[in-house]
Formats: structure tokens, sequence, C-alpha cells
């Protein structure tokens, strides 16, 4: 059980999970809890800003079955190099470098059945979500950062929810719960909202963060409470020894171990092929600002259906984050993009925002990881069972990370998955 801390297991050995992030830290909690020694190593801290999962956009959402690839979408290629202003933007210095991978996204969507089998996967990784980190957030003491006041996707009129009715039919056939709320109740749960949006669609089990970096602080923390270790060091590859994973290196020295998780994020790339696998993995890059001024904000979690962001109440202020910025890692930050996003806070809720000072807004730029076909990464690397991949998740790693821990510690227990992995295999790249 995630939250418990089993004991009576035989003497195991120890694992090391690469990764601070919510993948890494869940991950680890889980392996732990089966009674292995374990060791988190990332180069910087939890929930630090270098951490996707600190900047995301801190919902928990059991209806994230959708990717981004659907039919008809190279149809928008070209206007996605060319508008520097759109939600979905591909620079043009990495076209080259980046068109296997956008070859594969592309067919990965090009048919409504690949779409309703990527769905039922996604699914099964984030219909528990709130549960699972609900487990967590109760034993690391820090239940109350989950707000637990649904999800909301916001149009101008029940008219702008209709192209997105097929993805809407598909949440119902997996028994997502949602509601139609219409413009009387949408002004009475969200006075603040601009009149420009009339109508919404709520999750009614979604949930989300308060505060990413104080939850994540708090699973490492309680990580710690447990005997696993933190170790801050740049991992560089692994020691194998007739098949067998002896050690992980890094860049301060190696620490000894008998199985490895690979939940680097972005950069988990080169680890995998250290591994044995060419997993075709990109930072889908992703913006956020928070606007700590705002003293009216939203009292639940809102998406707009013109601006595809999330807009969230947190401890810190209202954070906006969104945008898919294809890019390479390295490539320097457009904080046009967080104007984009600014402009859509003043949109939403224009008595608040408007004419407030955005100098003290707090922008931040972090790397998602993305495959193409919308699914992680997960199970046994292709040259030893003793390292396991846990990446790839995209824009969907906090929701996706309890059931990933639970199919990570399975994996590295030799226990009974606790549902099909094959579709998350390394191996079908």
């Amino acid at each position: 059980m995630a939250g418990a801390n089993v004991s009576g297991h035989a003497e195991k050995g120890t694992v090391v999970v690469i990764g601070a992030g919510v993948i890494g830290l869940l991950s680890a909690l889980e392996i732990q809890s089966r009674g292995h020694d374990v060791i988190v190593v990332d180069g910087g801290n939890p929930g630090g800003d270098q951490s996707a999962s600190y900047g995301n956009g801190a919902w928990l959402s059991p209806g994230a079955i959708m990717p981004i690839s659907v039919p008809g979408l190279w149809r928008k290629i070209p206007g996605y190099l060319l508008d520097p202003n759109g939600p979905f933007v591909i620079r043009w210095r990495n076209l080259l470098g980046l068109a296997p991978w956008l070859w594969r996204f592309v067919r990965a969507g090009d048919s409504w059945e690949k779409i309703a089998v990527c769905a039922k996967h996604r699914f099964a990784l984030c219909h528990d979500t709130v549960e699972g980190h609900l487990g967590f957030a109760k034993a690391a003491g820090v239940e109350h950062l989950i707000s637990r006041t649904g999800l909301m996707f916001v149009y101008s009129s029940k008219a702008d929810a209709a192209p997105e009715k097929r993805e809407w039919d598909m949440r119902r056939q997996f028994g997502v719960s949602f509601s139609e709320i219409g413009e009387a109740e949408l002004r009475e749960l969200e006075p603040g909202l601009a009149p420009h949006y009339s109508f919404g669609m709520r999750l009614n089990d979604g949930a989300f963060l308060r505060d990413t970096r104080a939850y994540l602080e708090a699973l490492a923390a309680l990580l710690a409470s447990r005997g696993g270790r933190m170790v801050r060091a740049r991992v560089t590859g692994f020691s194998f020894r007739d098949g067998r994973l002896t050690a992980v290196k890094t860049d301060r020295d190696a620490l000894s171990c008998t199985k490895a998780v690979i939940a680097a994020g972005a950069w988990s790339a080169s680890l995998a092929k250290a591994a044995g696998n060419n997993v075709p993995l990109v930072s889908e890059r992703g913006y956020h600002i928070v606007l700590p001024e705002v003293q009216d904000r939203p009292r639940t979690a809102l998406m707009p259906f013109d601006g595809k962001m999330a807009v969230t109440p947190t401890a810190a202020g209202l954070r906006i984050a969104g945008q898919v910025e294809l890019a390479s890692i390295a490539t320097p930050p457009d904080w046009r993009r967080t104007d984009i996003l600014y402009g859509y806070a003043e949109r939403m809720f224009p008595d608040a925002v408007r004419g407030m000072n955005d100098k003290t807004a707090q922008r931040w730029l972090g790397h998602r990881p993305s495959t193409p076909d919308g699914l992680p990464s997960i199970g046994p690397s292709s040259f030893s069972n003793d390292v396991v991949h846990a990446f790839g998740h995209g824009h969907s790693g906090m929701c996706q990370a309890p059931a990933t821990a639970r199919l990570v510690a399975a994996h590295i227990d030799g226990s009974p998955a606790p549902f099909a992995p094959d579709a998350y295999r390394p191996q079908r790249f």
C-alpha cells in the first residue's frame, strides 16, 4: 500500500531511483514500502525549479486520457511553424532534429481507433490519481495540499464544447464522472470569471495541488524518515557484471545497487540508451506564470477552451501553466510564451488581473518528457532487467505518478503487475 511502511520482507538489495520528481519520489516510496533500501539521486533538490513536477499545472485529473496527437493534426503543423503565439509551437531551428519524432507523433494519432487504444492505456494510469496521491499525502502529513473541488473546462458557449464531444464521450465510456455546468451555475461557482465564458464541463472527481513544491519536499522527507537516502549528484551511467547491475555511476562516486529506476524526466534518454534502449524522447517545453497579487482567485482549477492552459489557485498565487513548445532542452526560453499566459489571465479574470503590476509575476520554463505515442516508457530495459524505465509521461506526469509507482515497484519486486504492462514497454519503439 502506498502510504504503509511494510515490514517483514526478506532481506532485499538496494534500489537507486534516478530522479527526484514526482515519478521518482512516488516510485521510491512504493519500492521502499516493499522492503527495499532506496537511494534517490538527482542533480537538483526535490521540488526545485528544474523539476517539471514543480512547474506543472498542479492538476490531478482522472480524465487525462487524450494524447496530443489526434486525427487531422498533421494539417496544422505548418501553422504551428508559422505562428509564434499559438498554443503549440515548433521551433524552426530544431525542426530537422525533431522530424523523426514528429513523424511518429503524427502517425500515432492518425486514426480514432489508435486514439481509443491510447486512451485506454492512459486511463489505466490516471483513473485513481486522486486516491493515489491522497495515500501518499496522508502519510507525509500534507493531505491539506490536495484540494478536491473538481476541475472545470470552461467555454464561451455549449456550442464551443461540441468539437470536443468525442473526447467527452470517451471519458464517459471509461466511467469518468463529469457534469455540464450552465451559465447561472457557472456564475455562482466562479463569480469572478469573465462573462465571455458561459458554459463548463466539470470533472467531478478531479483535484489539484495547492503547492507542488511543498508536496514534493514532503514526499522526500517521508522517504528519508523511513530510512531512504537522498543524494545530490548527476548520474553518468551504469556498471554491469555478467548482465547484472552492480552500480549507478555519478559525477561524484558510484552507488552500489542491485536495481535502478530511470525517472529522470526529459534527461532520461541517454540513460535508457546506456541500458540498451533508444527511446524517442523530446522536451515538450511548458511555461507557467504565477500572479501573487491576485486576491480574487477562482475557487477551483479551470481550463479555458480557447487557451488550453491550467489556471490553478495555488498558495503562491494564481498559476497559469501551459503551452507546448517543441525545441531542444538547450534552446533559450521564449518568455513571450508567458506573456500569452498573462493575457489569458486578464481575459478570464479582468477585474482581478487587469492593471496589476505584472513585474511581480513569477515566470518558469520546464521540460516535460514526451514520447511520440502519448504513453510513458515503463518496464525493464533491454540490456538488463535490473534497470527499469519510468519516464516519458509528457504533461501528465503528476496525474500518472501513483499508478506508475505501483507498476515500477512490481517490476522491481518481481510481483504481479497491478494492470496490463505491455503497452508501456520500452521495447515497443
